[in-house]
């Protein structure tokens, strides 16, 4: 920890220097009038000028600091801090280009700002961190820097700063190629969509494993150590936490028996539900109805019934029942009810709609209605239109309507 407190106290002297404090103070000014462009645009009125201004920041920005490096030059001062600035904004201006010229041609919207936001700008930052330190001090001496010994090992901040990185970026930026191999595999296989999905999952789950025993290799941590405190913990921690645990374990069984998929259309709660994704304690279910996701602990499917609608297809069976006065003939009611079934959108063509006589009343005749559609989840759609196109044909003929 001395080592570092010198470090810093290098890092202090150095920025007291005359030329680096005017390399910074120019540059501040510069930031400065970039930021506030739009407030000097009134004041340029040069047509050169005032076209600068419309361009990006950063591309401004650039500019700038490249035209601020050579008056130093000029005027024989030290331009190394202006140049190194220059770098990191020729980087970021690259960074910009990649998002959205490259990724905007391979990937979807969603994709690409996730991956943005999780892989590239963190690690952009962190370079730009890393290369900072690196100009101020000496990168290599802090990376040397001893936080003690752990588990047998001694640990440095160069190397739990790699493990932490490494472990992050497994962590946040292994779906875009786990997805990748999933499709390349699905077209290979000729798979389904919910067993690409599942694979997906398990390839994440693999990888991160894997990447955490790279770590511990990588830190020299003493295996048996550890395992002996596990074993040490697990006694505690199964009467404490054995619900995660439980849910840890019926997750990745029910990804390997594939009876709880993402993609599958499920019932629960008496909704109809498709299973947006399987994380390691609890599954996430879109509810169409009002477009909310659910929480739901994996260990409630792995211990309690469940009703799918797409273990085998997704072709679901529905059926309607209604009642319509005596008066009317079941010869001429079953076929007409058929009728206006088969001609409602999203009813499939095969298995054709079908009605039938199922009970007698004082009053009514009740009938049942069956048919299919495609999508599980537009049955909820398909039952209201069904009801509406019965009311109108009701009405059209003069039939009482459908009770």
């Amino acid at each position: 920890m001395n080592a570092l407190l010198i470090e810093g106290l290098g890092w202090f002297a150095f920025l007291q220097r005359q030329e680096v404090l005017l390399q910074l103070g120019l540059w501040g000014l510069l930031l400065v009038a970039v930021l506030q462009r739009q407030r000097l645009a009134p004041i340029v009125r040069r047509q050169p000028l005032s076209l600068l201004l419309s361009f990006p920041r950063s591309a401004v920005l650039l500019l700038g600091e490249g035209v601020l490096a050579l008056l130093l030059a000029l005027f024989g001062q030290h331009n190394g801090l202006v140049l190194l600035l220059a770098q990191i904004t020729l980087a970021w201006v690259l960074m910009g280009l990649l998002e959205s010229r490259l990724l905007g041609l391979w990937l979807t919207a969603a994709s690409r700002r996730q991956l943005v936001s999780r892989v590239l700008r963190p690690l952009f930052l962190i370079g730009v961190v890393l290369v900072l330190l690196d100009a101020l001090g000496s990168l290599q001496a802090i990376a040397n820097q001893s936080l003690g010994l752990w588990f047998g090992s001694v640990i440095t901040i160069g190397r739990l700063s790699q493990v932490l990185l490494v472990l992050y970026v497994l962590s946040v930026g292994l779906e875009l190629p786990t997805r990748g191999a999933g499709v390349v595999v699905q077209h290979g296989l000729l798979i389904s969509e919910g067993s690409r999905r599942a694979l997906e999952q398990i390839l994440r789950y693999v990888l991160f494993a894997l990447g955490v025993i790279w770590a511990m290799g990588h830190l020299g941590i003493n295996q048996t150590g550890v395992l002996a405190i596990a074993g040490g913990l697990s006694v505690g921690l199964g009467f404490g936490i054995k619900e995660v645990f439980s849910n840890i374990v019926s997750g990745l069984w029910l990804l390997i028996e594939g009876s709880v998929r993402p993609g599958e259309v499920l019932l629960h709660g008496g909704d109809v539900c498709e299973v947006r994704r399987l994380g390691p304690r609890a599954t996430t279910l879109w509810r169409s109805r009002d477009n909310a996701e659910l929480v739901v602990p994996n260990q409630d499917f792995f211990t309690t019934a469940t009703t799918t609608f797409t273990g085998t297809d997704r072709v679901r069976r529905c059926r309607m029942e209604l009642g319509v006065p005596r008066c009317w003939r079941p010869d001429h009611i079953t076929p007409l009810l058929a009728e206006i079934a088969r001609g409602v959108e999203g009813v499939m063509a095969d298995p054709p709609a079908k009605a039938r006589l199922t009970a007698f009343g004082p009053e009514n005749y009740t009938y049942r209605i069956t048919y299919a559609i495609a999508d599980p989840m537009v049955s909820g759609r398909v039952d209201a239109a069904l009801r509406l196109a019965l009311c109108r044909r009701f009405a059209d003929l003069g039939i009482d309507g459908p009770l």
